[in-house]
């Protein structure tokens, strides 16, 4: 079979070959998470984490684009009276996960949107929603290394979308906006485990 009619799982969007489905165990949450998927992440089908992310929370929405600045679902999340809106984007006033808590007040819902795309991308898409520009920024800080073994990172603290994810799941634990059982932590990252340990021996068989 050539490589341009291979099979795609259309859940995961791997080639059939590689599917990590059986590896996904999504996770239910109270934050509300809203992916905006830069394009050319999306045409990725090997290593693009972003999929795997929204696959694994079930409180979870995606969107495809370069700018959302007229989008109508990411607009209603945002005039919803009761939505507490956040964008995670390091920035100089960004509210750090490990030293604050998200501020929210009780009977409103927590959304935060991640941006998955290359650094330049992301802020060019946030640079075209000035909405999702002014909105609170989150970050966090770490000491892991990330576990993308065939992709060089522009950066040694930069995570792909789905390591950021694990990350602030773990912070929204700790300051009790979450109660995510441990063990649906632990194994948050085995369909990305997976993913690496299949590229890693595609590229020894070259």
């Amino acid at each position: 079979m050539s490589k341009a009619s291979r099979s795609v799982c259309y859940t995961c969007y791997r080639p059939s070959s590689s599917c990590l489905c059986s590896s996904i165990s999504a996770i239910d949450t109270q934050t509300q998470f809203v992916l905006l998927m830069h394009p050319k992440e999306f045409r990725k089908t090997k290593n693009g984490t972003g999929h795997l992310t929204h696959l694994s929370l079930n409180n979870c929405q995606l969107y495809i684009g370069s700018q959302f600045e007229t989008h109508p679902q990411i607009t209603a999340l945002l005039k919803h009276p009761q939505n507490n809106c956040f964008v995670l984007y390091p920035s100089d006033n960004s509210i750090n996960l490990n030293q604050n808590a998200l501020p929210h007040q009780k009977g409103t819902k927590i959304i935060l949107f991640l941006i998955d795309a290359t650094w330049a991308c992301s802020r060019a898409m946030l640079k075209q929603s000035p909405r999702l520009d002014s909105l609170p920024k989150v970050s966090f800080t770490h000491n892991k290394n990330s576990g993308f073994l065939f992709k060089t990172q522009p950066k040694d603290y930069c995570l792909s979308t789905i390591e950021s994810t694990l990350c602030i799941l773990e912070l929204l634990n700790t300051h009790h906006i979450e109660d995510i059982p441990q063990e649906n932590l632990t194994h948050f990252l085995d369909p990305f485990h997976k993913m690496v340990a299949y590229q890693v021996a595609c590229h020894t068989e070259e």
